[in-house]
C-alpha cells in the first residue's frame, strides 16, 4: 500500500500555500533584471512562473519602478526594458 504522503502536492497548490519569501523575491528580480537581455532588450516569463517565484503585484511593481513597458499576450509577460516610447504596430 503507497503512504498517503507519497504524492507532493503539486506546484500550483504549493505556490498558493506558500508565498515566496522576499529574499527569494529580491534575488530572482535581480537576477532577471540584471540578464543581458533586460539591458534595452525584451524579457518574456511565463505569468504562472512569476506568480510562483514572485508573485505577480511584485512583478509588476518593480517592472513599473524601473520605468519598463509591461505586455500580457496569452501566459506570457513581456517586459521592454527600455523607458522610451513602445507602439504595437498590429
Amino acid at each position: 500500500m503507497m503512504r498517503q504522503d507519497a504524492h507532493p502536492i503539486p506546484l500550483s497548490v504549493r505556490a498558493l500555500a506558500c508565498p515566496p519569501s522576499p529574499d527569494h523575491a529580491e534575488t530572482w528580480l535581480r537576477q532577471i533584471f540584471s540578464a543581458h537581455a533586460a539591458q534595452g532588450g525584451v524579457v518574456r516569463r511565463s505569468v504562472a512562473w512569476v506568480d510562483r517565484e514572485v508573485g505577480r503585484d511584485r512583478f509588476i511593481a518593480e517592472v513599473r519602478r524601473r520605468g519598463f513597458h509591461l505586455i500580457t499576450s496569452g501566459n506570457q509577460f513581456i517586459v521592454v526594458c527600455h523607458s522610451g516610447p513602445v507602439q504595437i504596430l498590429f
